[in-house]
């Protein structure tokens, strides 16, 4: 599942339902900016576990705005903003108008 690998990539092992829902609450707010930016919300929403750029960036938004004080956020933003608008201008991921 998704949240279990996001759950990997952020250190976290608990399932406290605080922290969880956080999660999960980043992961759908990933999700949304991803077709916000013009990302095929299809291929957003069924291939969020498969799609392995897909999957990166909503890690990677994750990462980036889990937890208070994270030293690498500025950093991870920038790689999340450059995949992002990588995918909303390649042809096999641009939302069909």
């Amino acid at each position: 599942m998704l949240i279990d690998d996001v759950k990997a990539a952020n250190r976290i092992t608990t399932n406290d339902l605080g922290i969880v829902g956080e999660l999960e609450d980043l992961i759908e707010a990933a999700k949304m900016d991803l077709i916000i930016t013009g990302v095929d919300p299809i291929k957003v929403e069924t291939q969020n576990e498969t799609d392995p750029l897909i999957k990166r960036a909503i890690v990677l938004y994750t990462k980036t705005h889990f937890g208070f004080e994270n030293p690498d956020a500025d950093r991870l933003q920038k790689i999340y903003e450059m995949l992002r608008d990588k995918l909303s201008m390649d042809i096999d991921y641009m939302a069909v108008i």
